[in-house]
């Protein structure tokens, strides 16, 4: 059987032998046909909001507006949805001041062409833009997170006198979903309020995975900040494998949310298929630009491979690591094991950048090994305690020789990113 996995912006093959095949685990949000454009979705969205009154009555009154973007990271078609809430804002406040502040969390600043390529010239020349720096942006302390940490953001959302926020859902590793709250915590957060929700204690708890919310102790922390920052309205999408829009919810931020939750699970949820071998993608562009965003797709895989397994990762990682702790955490010791001892006695305030991230990447490496596909040297794929490989086929070579057999079970996961796999 001939199955296609992204990378980068193209996909790369292979041939599978269907005697080994355990199963193809794809979301059905792939194969989901909606008879609207992504312009009429979201449309029909901000005309019917849930649980609050339309955009346009929320913008009344309301000087300083603080609208909330995805950045470089995220494949939001924010052309479908800035331009419709801007109109929205503008029709029941003309004269309202509009900042479009672009939600890094603690990524790296968005360039300038990414915002072109995101929002089209036209916004970029017209609008007033800013990016959030966890750093170095102006920021303010607006209370202490239920689990204990400071709850600082950015000062420009903290004065807002109306906060929206656009945004996507997908299945996330950690948070149970993306979307909504995320928008304000990490989207706008400082580092120190980032690293106490991310600390290991939390990444270590059984509800902190793909596709929970109740009971996730990420996700309450989350909700707190989001709602102590007065996020008053959502415009959230559910994007197919082309990176469009297939599904629109507007209005309250736990409300809308939850609807969009629901139907992204109906689609995307698939029942493991252990095998030896598992191969798995970030769904390509732009979720594969470097490792760190790669330990996503990966845990997709890890749910279905068996213990002492292979997963085969695809990410093309054209823009390097990701992230300068994952890398020194990974690299600088080579024994996982105390590096996860070392995390696991640290409390929340103690939290290191990107220890997270290592933390549910070393859970993976005790599980299985990991074969790496992708642009970065074999050097730093070694570093970080993975095998390189250059092709499908050589990695599947690999993997053979690791668990012993040229007859292993194999179960692909297209796009591991767009699934939930369930144990």
């Amino acid at each position: 059987m001939n199955i296609d996995f992204p990378y980068g912006k193209k996909t790369l093959s292979m041939d599978i032998p269907e005697d080994r095949l355990q199963g193809v685990l794809v979301s059905n949000l792939h194969s989901f046909k909606t008879e609207k454009t992504q312009s009429e979705l979201v449309e029909d969205a901000l005309l019917n909001p849930i649980g609050t009154p339309k955009l346009s009555i929320l913008a009344k009154g309301k000087k300083n507006i603080v609208l909330i973007a995805s950045d470089h990271t995220r494949p939001v078609p924010s052309k479908a949805i800035i331009p419709p809430m801007l109109r929205e804002i503008r029709e029941g406040n003309p004269d309202a001041d509009i900042t479009i502040l672009i939600a890094t969390g603690c990524h790296r600043e968005t360039s300038r062409e990414e915002l072109v390529n995101k929002f089209g010239s036209t916004i970029v020349e017209q609008e007033k833009i800013l990016v959030h720096d966890s750093e170095t942006s102006p920021l303010v302390k607006i209370g202490t997170l239920p689990s204990g940490g400071e709850c600082i953001i950015n000062k420009l959302v903290a004065e807002a006198d109306l906060v929206v926020a656009e945004g996507f859902i997908e299945p996330h590793f950690f948070a149970g979903f993306s979307g909504s709250r995320k928008s304000i915590l990490p989207g706008v957060a400082s580092r120190k309020t980032v690293l106490a929700n991310h600390c290991s204690e939390f990444i270590a708890h059984p509800k902190a995975r793909t596709g929970i919310l109740e009971g996730n102790p990420i996700h309450a922390d989350m909700i707190w900040a989001a709602r102590k920052a007065k996020l008053a309205f959502i415009v959230n999408v559910v994007i197919n494998s082309e990176k469009e829009a297939i599904f629109a919810v507007a209005g309250d931020m736990l409300e809308a949310h939850e609807k969009g939750c629901k139907f992204l699970s109906s689609l995307c949820k698939v029942d493991a298929k252990p095998a030896d071998i598992v191969i798995s993608s970030n769904g390509g562009y732009p979720l594969d630009q470097n490792i760190y965003q790669a330990v996503k797709g990966m845990t997709a895989a890890e749910a279905t491979v068996k213990k002492g397994g292979v997963i085969i990762m695809l990410a093309k990682s054209n823009d390097g690591i990701g992230g300068d702790g994952f890398y020194h955490q990974m690299a600088d010791e080579p024994d996982i094991n105390k590096t996860m001892a070392l995390f696991l006695g640290r409390d929340r305030n103690h939290t290191e950048a990107d220890q997270w991230q290592t933390q549910i990447f070393i859970r993976l490496l005790l599980k299985a090994q990991v074969i790496y596909i992708c642009e970065a040297s074999d050097e730093i794929v070694r570093d970080l305690h993975m095998i390189p490989a250059h092709s499908l086929e050589e990695a599947m070579a690999i993997a053979e020789k690791i668990v012993g057999s040229d007859k292993a079970t194999i179960t692909a996961i297209p796009d591991g990113v767009s699934v939930m796999v369930i144990e």
